[in-house]
């Protein structure tokens, strides 16, 4: 921490400085410019958009209006009871309470005065819908589509998509979307719709080497991209942020590093961390991932960008970090795909595994989970099958027409070929099963008996160890033309597949404590004046559950609302 700044460097004044620029920076950096604020946005990267421009978009509000809207049925106690469950002894009933008033108040307030605009995800349920106060519909809510061309000249800082996770370039929306490009080759329909966005795309290729028709997380932060653009915010990419500047026990300002050397950027009113939480820091992985053992590889979905910074600068403040949580981030199983340049990407299993004809087992052989249950949970079920193993290690399994239904992980399904992922050893494929468990390092016996006794019941549509597509979560990512389970069926007919899992994090949980309004707090409790945080800087509300599709999306955006209007309320 500094007080002082150096004589060579640049010093320059704003009312509010936002270190981050995913969904909760932005959210922050948009309100406060909404407000009136003069926002200067550092982001390190040369694009904007952070984890949640890769993300499926989702935002997890209660209550909020456009579920409203289209008639859906919710209430701020049902949401409480579902939140409070799922939190057990680290709910916090102060964060919580401010997150369900504020939320339906910060989309209404967005609708109003951005170009955020949202659609409610009607049928799409939380990940635990038998549990009480959940939702079967409507909580979750998705970003409306919108053309990148809106953005002008500032479409080319604006994140790219990961590219595993589209089709050919092309981000595909949950829901008809989906089945549109999963049906493409059995319907005529389905056929015509994914061949005009396949020549749109080739299109917009040509005239900028992306898709501008922007949906999911790329288009939720576009829209809260063009609005901070039209409130006069300014964004500076390239601009990592290298300490915070502190007077008189007031966090003042932040040190960062431009292209032309350091600037000393000073904050009348506040100084907002959003960077993303601390996926790729070493350090603070070893520290709060109790199933890492020391020195292990470690691999996730979120961008090398995620390294802690903002919880780093924090602590130089003398913040108190949160670590009560039942789990310290969200996990998902993953795949490491091999890439052109020897290296690897985590790639998160988000919609395959639920579908009839998959299980997942682990080295001994033994099923673990419901597949079909949400990412967070499969993840966390995985890491607690394999304590006491050397790795958190298991195999997402298939047969041949399941895989090219489906596609499996990165492998895309039939027509696409999918042999260089074997040569790659992505894909792992035999032609008898007991084969599949030799070359894949499984228990062969214990395999062999797993399978056997799974195929027996899914032959009837059910899983008596697991009741996979018994709830309505799970049939909601399951096929809905198969029947009677739309999340079951036997595995038979080779050649078979199997592909390796890992436990990777989808955002971290662990973070810094805050307040009502997303101020930062002391060890003693107390708040650090002029300092704030949103997004997966700020510690996890839910106690380390994963409520729903955007469920860390959802409270980062509401917490930089609330510290944003904190800061326009103070006193010149």
């Amino acid at each position: 921490m500094s007080t002082l700044a150096h004589e060579q460097a640049t010093n320059e004044t704003c009312d509010v400085i936002v270190v981050g620029s995913g969904g909760g920076g932005l959210t922050a950096g948009v309100t406060a410019a909404c407000l009136g604020l003069n926002v200067v946005l550092l982001e390190k990267t040369d694009a904007f958009g952070g984890l949640t421009a890769n993300s499926g978009g989702g935002v997890w509000i209660p209550c909020n209006p456009a579920a409203l809207k289209s008639g859906i049925q919710d209430s701020v106690e049902a949401a409480r009871a579902y939140i409070q469950q799922g939190a057990g002894d680290a709910y916090d009933a102060d964060l919580v309470d401010a997150f369900l008033k504020h939320g339906p108040e910060m989309i209404d307030f967005l609708d109003q005065k951005t170009d955020v605009k949202f659609m409610a995800a009607i049928g799409r349920p939380d990940y635990h819908p038998n549990t009480p106060g959940a939702s079967i519909s409507g909580r979750t809510i998705h970003p409306v589509p919108i053309n990148g061309r809106e953005l002008g000249e500032e479409i080319h800082r604006l994140k790219m998509p990961a590219p595993e996770l589209t089709f050919m370039g092309i981000m595909i929306k949950p829901g008809p979307d989906l089945l549109h490009f999963l049906n493409a080759f059995r319907s005529w329909t389905s056929f015509k719709v994914v061949t005009l966005r396949v020549l749109r795309f080739g299109l917009d290729w040509i005239q900028y080497q992306r898709s501008m028709d922007l949906a999911n997380g790329n288009a939720l932060m576009a829209r809260l991209g063009k609005s901070f653009f039209s409130h006069g915010g300014d964004l500076r990419t390239s601009s990592p942020a290298t300490g915070l500047i502190c007077d008189q026990g007031r966090v003042a300002g932040v040190r960062y590093q431009s292209q032309k050397g350091e600037v000393h950027l000073y904050a009348r009113k506040g100084v907002v961390l959003a960077t993303g939480g601390f996926a790729h820091n070493t350090a603070l992985r070893e520290m709060y991932f109790n199933h890492l053992k020391k020195g292990q590889a470690y691999h996730s979905p979120a961008p090398p960008s995620n390294t802690g910074d903002g919880i780093e600068l924090a602590l130089d403040a003398g913040v108190a970090i949160n670590a009560q949580h039942s789990t310290p981030a969200g996990w998902a199983p993953v795949s490491m795909l091999p890439t052109a340049d020897g290296q690897f990407k985590a790639f998160p299993h988000l919609i395959d595994r639920q579908k009839p004809g998959f299980i997942a087992v682990t080295r001994k052989g033994h099923r673990f989970v419901n597949e079909a249950n949400s990412y967070h949970d499969v993840g966390r079920a995985l890491i607690k099958a394999c304590e006491g193993e050397p790795e958190v290690c298991g195999f997402l399994i298939a047969d041949y027409p399941t895989m090219r239904r489906y596609g499996m992980g990165a492998v895309k399904p039939a027509p696409f070929p999918y042999r260089s992922h074997l040569k790659t050893g992505y894909l792992i494929c035999a032609d008898s099963l007991e084969e599949l468990a030799f070359k894949a390092g499984i228990d062969v016996t214990n395999f062999l008996a797993t399978v056997s006794d799974f195929n027996a019941a899914a032959q009837g549509g059910t899983d008596p160890m697991f009741g996979r597509g018994d709830n309505v979560y799970n049939r909601y990512n399951g096929d809905a033309t198969h029947g009677p389970n739309p999340c079951v069926a036997p595995i038979k007919k080779a050649p078979f597949f199997a592909m390796r899992w890992t436990v990777g994090e989808l955002g971290t949980f662990v973070g810094i404590k805050g307040d009502v309004h997303g101020r930062a707090l002391n060890e003693q409790g107390e708040v650090i004046p002029g300092l704030y945080a949103a997004g997966n800087d700020l510690s996890n509300i839910f106690g380390g559950d994963y409520t729903a599709g955007g469920a860390t999306i959802g409270p980062g955006m509401v917490f930089g609302y609330l510290a944003a209007h904190h800061m326009a309320s103070l006193r010149a």
